[in-house]
């Protein structure tokens, strides 16, 4: 098996056994995003606690990409510091910049480095990053 056919499972098996999908019945962060090119959007929710993810859930609409995407960094974010949740989404930019980034114990996610050679897909590979950018930064700014 190559690479691409590897890469692709990853992604088929988050897309057709997601993690993390569903949502909270508190009152956990929620950040609702779109993209109006293809039609994807997302519902994340995260309870941050100190300074912690202590959990991620989402719920949406979208291709393979963009949910696949939204499962591995529920997955990679969960028990993370605010800031290394960041740091992930750096490096997920980064990745989808075509640079070689190591994810460590989250090496799913390296699944989706063939999309920087699809630019319309990028949009839908960023999708929860974003959201996950804005919701910590919504977090940040009403404290």
């Amino acid at each position: 098996m190559n690479l691409d056919d590897l890469y692709r499972r990853v992604i088929m098996d988050h897309y057709k056994s997601p993690r993390n999908r569903g949502s909270f019945e508190d009152d956990a962060l929620k950040i609702e995003l779109n993209n109006p090119t293809c039609g994807d959007r997302i519902t994340l929710q995260l309870k941050v606690e100190d300074g912690i993810v202590k959990d991620a859930r989402y719920n949406g609409e979208g291709c393979s990409i963009s949910m696949s995407s939204a499962s591995m960094m529920t997955e990679a974010i969960k028990g993370q510091t605010v800031e290394r949740a960041l740091e992930l989404a750096d490096n997920f930019s980064l990745l989808m910049k075509g640079e070689d980034v190591d994810f460590g114990d989250y090496e799913d996610i390296e699944a989706l480095s063939g999309v920087n050679k699809f630019p319309a897909r990028i949009k839908c590979a960023t999708l929860a990053w974003n959201a996950l950018r804005k919701g910590i930064d919504e977090e940040e700014h009403h404290k």
